[in-house]
C-alpha cells in the first residue's frame, strides 16, 4: 500500500470513528441542551429526573378520524349527546349512560354494519376478496415489521384453518381478517410476511370447506384515505407488538375511537387505552416488558414453545411443508428460521396466550349485547386521546405558551 493510500485509509477511519462518536452521543447532547426530554407514551417516560423527563401521550384529531372518516357515527353521537365532542373529546363520556340501552345498541350496530359494508366493497374492489359484513372484522393495519408481529396474527389464522379442516363439526364465529400496511423496500422478512399473508389468503379463500367461517385479505397501498374506511369498519383492532418495542403508535387510538375493541399487549399506548376504557373492555394477552427481558436473559429457546403447543407446531409445519406455496418448502424458510432459531420478538412465546385471548374474543362476539356495550364504552372513554389534549399539554408543560384568543368577525 502506498503512503497516500495509507493516509487516505487512516483519514477514513478517523471519519468513521468521529461519526460513531457523534451518533452514539446524540441522546446525551439532546439531554444536555434541552430543558425537557419528552416521551410519547407513559411506558417510555419513567425515567431519571421527573423534572426534565416527561411524557405527552400522542393524540389523534377527532375531526379527521371520526367526524370525516365516520360520518354516520359522528351524526349518531351529535344526535345523542350534542356536538360539543368535536371541540372537547372528553364530552364523549356522556355516551356511557347509553351503553346498556338496547335501542341505542341496535342503532350503533346498524351504523357499524353500514361502515363494514363500505369496507367490504373496497376489499372486493381492490383485493378481489368477498367478505361477509356480518362476520367479525379482525384488522391489523400498520407498518409491516417483525416487532409488530403480523406473523403472530397469520400463524393464528393458519392454526384456525387447520382446526376447521381437521374437524368438520367444529363451529366458530365467522371472521374476516384484513391486513394492511407497508414494508420498507429492503426489509426482506417484512416483504415475506406480506407474501405469506397473500399465500394463506389464496388457500383459505379458495377452500369451500371453510368458506362459512373464514376470509383473509391484504389491502395494498395503506394511506390515510384508505385508513378512514378501515378504522370505521373494524370490529377488532390488532395491537400485538412485543412488549417494550412500540413507542406510541396512534392507530390503536383511531380504531378504539371508532368503536373497535382492542386485542393487545401491554405495550406503548395500549397500556393507556386499556386503563382509559377499563381492562374489562380490552382483550389483553402476552408477556410484559419485564417478563420479556427476564426470559431473554434466561436464554430464550423458541423451539420449546414450538414443541409445547400442538396448534403452533401444526401451523409452522404446514408452512414448512409448502401448503401455502404450492409445495415449495424453501419459499418461507427464512421467515420460519427467524422464528425457530432466534425469535427476537417472542412470537412463539406469546402464541399460546394470543390463541387463548382470541377464544375469549369468539365468546364475547357471540353475545351481541355484550360486544356492543364494550364497543360504545371504547368510544366513550377515548377522549384523552385527542390531539387537542396533546397540543394543550405541550403548550403548558413543555413550551410554556398561552393560547391566543382570535376574534371572529362576521363578513
Amino acid at each position: 500500500m502506498t503512503s497516500a493510500c495509507r493516509d487516505n485509509a487512516c483519514a477514513m477511519q478517523d471519519m468513521i470513528r468521529l461519526y460513531r462518536q457523534r451518533t452514539d452521543r446524540m441522546a446525551h447532547l439532546a439531554c444536555a441542551a434541552s430543558h425537557k426530554i419528552n416521551g410519547v407514551a407513559e411506558l417510555h417516560s419513567r425515567q431519571l429526573d421527573p423534572s426534565r423527563f416527561t411524557n405527552v401521550t400522542n393524540g389523534v384529531t377527532p375531526r379527521r378520524f371520526l367526524a370525516l372518516a365516520n360520518p354516520d357515527l359522528a351524526r349518531l353521537l351529535t344526535e345523542t349527546i350534542g356536538d360539543g365532542w368535536l371541540r372537547d373529546l372528553e364530552r364523549l363520556r356522556d355516551l356511557e349512560t347509553w351503553a346498556g340501552n338496547s335501542d341505542f345498541q341496535a342503532t350503533w350496530r346498524r351504523v357499524k354494519l353500514g361502515n363494514k359494508r363500505r369496507l367490504a366493497d373496497e376489499i372486493e374492489r381492490r383485493a378481489s376478496v368477498s367478505v361477509d359484513p356480518n362476520s367479525l372484522f379482525d384488522i391489523q393495519a400498520k407498518r409491516l415489521h417483525e416487532y409488530k408481529r403480523q406473523h403472530l396474527n397469520i400463524l393464528h389464522v393458519i392454526s384456525r384453518y387447520l382446526r376447521l379442516r381437521a374437524d368438520p363439526g367444529l363451529t366458530l364465529p365467522p371472521r374476516s381478517w384484513l391486513f394492511s400496511g407497508k414494508a420498507a423496500p429492503g426489509y426482506h422478512l417484512a416483504k415475506l410476511m406480506i407474501e405469506l399473508i397473500e399465500a394463506v389468503a389464496r388457500v383459505v379463500n379458495g377452500d369451500p370447506a371453510v368458506s362459512d367461517y373464514m376470509r383473509v385479505a391484504f389491502l395494498p397501498n395503506f394511506n390515510v384515505k384508505n385508513a378512514q374506511l378501515i378504522y370505521a369498519g373494524a370490529d377488532l383492532s390488532e395491537q400485538i407488538s412485543t412488549a417494550g418495542k412500540e413507542a406510541s403508535g396512534t392507530g390503536n387510538m383511531k380504531f378504539a375511537l371508532n368503536g373497535a375493541l382492542t386485542i393487545g399487549t401491554l405495550d406503548g399506548a395500549n397500556i393507556e387505552i386499556r386503563h382509559a376504557v377499563d381492562p374489562s373492555n380490552f382483550f389483553t394477552f402476552g408477556m410484559t416488558e419485564a417478563q420479556v427481558t427476564k426470559r431473554r436473559l434466561a436464554g430464550y429457546q423458541p423451539q420449546d414453545d414450538y414443541e409445547a403447543d400442538s396448534d403452533l407446531r401444526a401451523a409452522i409445519d404446514a408452512v414448512a411443508k409448502g401448503l401455502f406455496s404450492a409445495g415449495d418448502r424453501g419459499r418461507f424458510r427464512p421467515l420460519l428460521s427467524s422464528l425457530l432459531q432466534g425469535d427476537e420478538y417472542f412470537v412463539m412465546a406469546d402464541f399460546a396466550a394470543y390463541k387463548a385471548c382470541q377464544q375469549e374474543v369468539d365468546r364475547v362476539w357471540s353475545d351481541p349485547g355484550a360486544w356492543t356495550r364494550m364497543s360504545i364504552l371504547n368510544t366513550a372513554r377515548c377522549g384523552r386521546f385527542s390531539s387537542d389534549r396533546a397540543v394543550s399539554e405541550y403548550c403548558s408543560e413543555i413550551w410554556h405558551v398561552n393560547p391566543v384568543q382570535v376574534e371572529h368577525r362576521a363578513k
